[in-house]
């Protein structure tokens, strides 16, 4: 099936926050980051072979959404200045950040001092742009619009931009991983109220459509498989992530209800991935356990960098690193969420979200 993009215009601009499924950069500007990977041989299949910062071998998902929306992937927020934000064609910005979460404290710290990924940076500099702050640095970019464009302008644009969201595995991952001082109920229904905060927020500014990517079965990574004795997936981390899509899903559809214009797609990040996971041959992968680029079992034990063991067919694979997809497997991901059928879109999908009146 060919998927053409939409025409430009369509969605006026694209705003893209959350983690590193969704980084393009962020974290690179970030000195005292210990989440960052704009190093070799991460972006080997990129343009000229750039270590960009994303934790792929070449474009993320942020990426290839925004190509079926005929834009340039928006740039990092952080790459930008605010003369250069006055300047710019706006068609839109990523503020995402890898290892950052719904929770303030998620890439610094979380739930003990236990070693999980992308956690307290050990020079006590900035790790990551937590979610709280990606929303202020929105809000920013809200406050110039509105004084180049006007108040009403301003509110109109943003009705009609598309504010994508990826985030949540790595506080599931942070407290899957701690001593779980607080019961899987209790925890699940935080996680959904501190996100519910987050959309809240944006709402207030002003945004209307938001497509949202939920947790996918990170139990199934090459780094969790490490810690089962029979290298399948830890089935109790992929509950939590299966237990937070109906949270989320909820959340929205009573929001959806609260605020008038509010139009949401939200995608079923588990059941895309586990259908892969299931079938890989139908999509082209022979490689779903291990990761194409690291070291240890499943090459997922030690991250993507130049001392790592690297594989020759990337497309082969679903995992790029110990925790991220290849860019075979983020195309194969974007595609779905433009485009895709209710069992992983709903109430619908990407393109008719921007579509939507």
């Amino acid at each position: 099936m060919v998927v053409l993009p939409l025409a430009n215009g369509v969605a006026p601009a694209i705003f893209i926050l959350g983690d590193s499924t969704a980084d393009v950069g962020t974290n690179s500007f970030l000195p005292g980051s210990n989440a960052r990977a704009d190093f070799p041989p991460n972006g080997i299949d990129f343009p000229h072979s750039r270590a960009t910062g994303r934790f792929s071998n070449g474009l993320n998902s942020a990426d290839i959404l925004a190509e079926l929306f005929g834009y340039k992937s928006p740039p990092p927020f952080l790459s930008l200045n605010s003369s250069t934000l006055k300047k710019r064609s706006f068609t839109g910005i990523n503020f995402a950040s890898g290892g950052s979460g719904v929770f303030e404290i998620t890439g610094q710290s979380m739930f003990g001092k236990e070693k999980i990924p992308f956690s307290t940076s050990s020079n006590n500099k900035k790790n990551v742009v937590t979610m709280r702050e990606q929303v202020k640095q929105f809000s920013s970019v809200r406050g110039m619009l509105s004084h180049t464009m006007g108040s009403a302008a301003t509110k109109k644009f943003l009705s009609k931009c598309l504010f994508f969201i990826s985030i949540g595995s790595n506080d599931i991952l942070a407290y899957y991983h701690s001593r779980r001082s607080i019961r899987k109920t209790e925890f699940l229904g935080l996680i959904g109220l501190a996100y519910e905060t987050h959309i809240k927020s944006l709402l207030n500014l002003g945004a209307r459509k938001f497509g949202i990517i939920s947790v996918a079965p990170i139990g199934c990574c090459p780094s969790q498989r490490v810690f089962n004795v029979s290298g399948g997936c830890l089935e109790e981390l992929n509950e939590l992530a299966r237990e937070f899509h109906p949270i989320l899903d909820s959340m929205l559809w009573h929001l959806s209800l609260e605020h008038e214009g509010m139009k949401y797609s939200l995608g079923n990040a588990y059941e895309m991935t586990i259908n892969v996971i299931d079938n890989p041959l139908a999509f082209g992968f022979k490689e779903v356990k291990s990761a194409c680029c690291g070291a240890g079992k499943f090459n997922g034990e030690a991250i993507c960098d130049p001392h790592a063991n690297l594989c020759l067919k990337r497309d082969e694979y679903l995992f790029w690193d110990l925790f991220h997809p290849t860019q075979a497997a983020s195309k194969l991901a974007a595609l779905t969420l433009y485009s895709g059928p209710p069992r992983f879109v709903t109430p619908i999908n990407f393109s008719q979200l921007a579509e939507v009146r």
